[in-house]
């Protein structure tokens, strides 16, 4: 999740910090229905009361018995083909039985996780992405969306929206807005007038019309009658061969991350639209500026209420091995500049450098420092 501004910045809305939780011994119930809860809930899952929490969350533990449902889309452009989305049902994770349409397990009644909290994306072996709704947060309103050839190192589209907290439908829009933006930079390919700065004017172009589409997407999943509109950042990212073209409305990033061996520099590619980014143009230090007042409420985003959406875009040829990132600030936020991500991925990927498995690895460990926030994470291998 992320803020939202116009004239006046509009902080995100968070639980009210009030005394919602009673004891009774060890156990704890829901001052508003009075169910059982646990101490580190930030919500209850039977009625959505917002609580207060007694104890640290616990950090979850994405492993194969137990892991939330996925999402998987399988995109294979080379040929023309294009397989919708689909569901990769598990079974109940306490009894394995089979989950119901009213999301319970048939047999012992557990409630599923929901797929939307946590999923995953891989469309190509060298392409992944992880999407997760972090610790304190009671639903994910980050959506990522890939698509990529078969080849590796030929094409890949990375996009990755963060919903702004204030309206209840960002995380149905903000998944709308990335799938949307996602097929169209799959399907346009332009070329350009055959020159290196043509294609660069021609991909900036589809980016533009990526974001656009995108808006259309948002708005389509917002409430007629909502009186604060669903609203997301927008950061996309094609590469191709040694080209990366990308775009981005907001504070979700894009990066380039070359291997620890390169002597290419890490670089974050885009540019806020943040407060915190205009305090950083006015010479306020980095860490000062993205810890200050309303760091996080944006100057730009897609939505009904939107004055401006048009991406900043730019294009990057890369030397080397390394990694394309685009993440949202559930991730920077821990590890905000390019080299610190670099030395992170190259730890992380020393235990397994397969693209889905450190997207999974990477989400784990914002989770481990806090999870404030949703985290969405799209990697592509160069």
């Amino acid at each position: 999740m992320t803020e939202q501004t116009a004239q006046e910045p509009r902080p995100a809305s968070e639980p009210a910090a009030d005394s919602n939780a009673e004891t009774n011994g060890a156990s704890l119930r829901c001052p508003n229905c009075g169910a059982p809860v646990e101490a580190g809930d930030a919500f209850c899952e039977s009625c959505r009361h917002p609580l207060s929490p007694q104890a640290e969350a616990p950090v979850p533990e994405f492993s194969d018995s137990a892991a939330p449902i996925e999402i998987t889309r399988s995109l294979v452009v080379s040929d023309g083909q294009d397989e919708d989305t689909v569901p990769v049902t598990r079974p109940c994770a306490n009894c394995g039985g089979v989950v119901g349409a009213d999301g319970y397990c048939e047999i012992c009644g557990m409630k599923a996780p929901n797929e939307r909290d946590h999923y995953t994306e891989q469309p190509a072996p060298w392409v992944a992405a992880c999407c997760d709704k972090g610790i304190r947060h009671h639903r994910n309103e980050d959506a990522t969306a890939i698509g990529a050839d078969l080849e590796p190192g030929s094409r890949a589209v990375l996009v990755v929206c963060d919903g702004v907290s204030t309206s209840s439908d960002s995380d149905v829009a903000s998944l709308a807005g990335a799938r949307a933006a996602r097929d169209l930079l799959v399907a346009s390919r332009p070329a350009g007038l055959g020159t290196p700065a043509s294609l660069a004017s021609a991909m900036a172009q589809a980016m533009k019309q990526a974001a656009s589409t995108a808006n259309k997407a948002v708005i389509a999943n917002t409430a007629p009658d909502s009186e604060n509109a669903a609203s997301c950042t927008f950061s996309a990212a094609v590469l191709e061969g040694d080209q990366i073209f990308f775009g981005s409305v907001g504070d979700s990033r894009i990066y380039w991350l070359p291997d620890l061996d390169s002597a290419e520099p890490p670089v974050q590619l885009s540019v806020d639209d943040s407060v915190a980014q205009a305090r950083i143009s006015m010479g306020v230090p980095r860490e000062e500026a993205e810890n200050g007042p309303q760091a996080h409420a944006i100057t730009k985003w897609l939505g009904r209420d939107s004055p401006d959406f048009v991406p900043m875009t730019g294009t990057r040829t890369v030397d080397g091995s390394g990694w394309l990132l685009v993440c949202s600030d559930g991730l920077w936020n821990y590890a905000s500049e390019a080299p610190a991500l670099q030395s992170l991925i190259a730890e992380l990927a020393a235990a397994d450098p397969d693209p889905l498995p450190l997207a999974v690895s990477l989400v784990k460990w914002a989770n481990e420092q806090g999870g404030k926030d949703n985290i969405g994470v799209a990697l592509a291998r160069h």
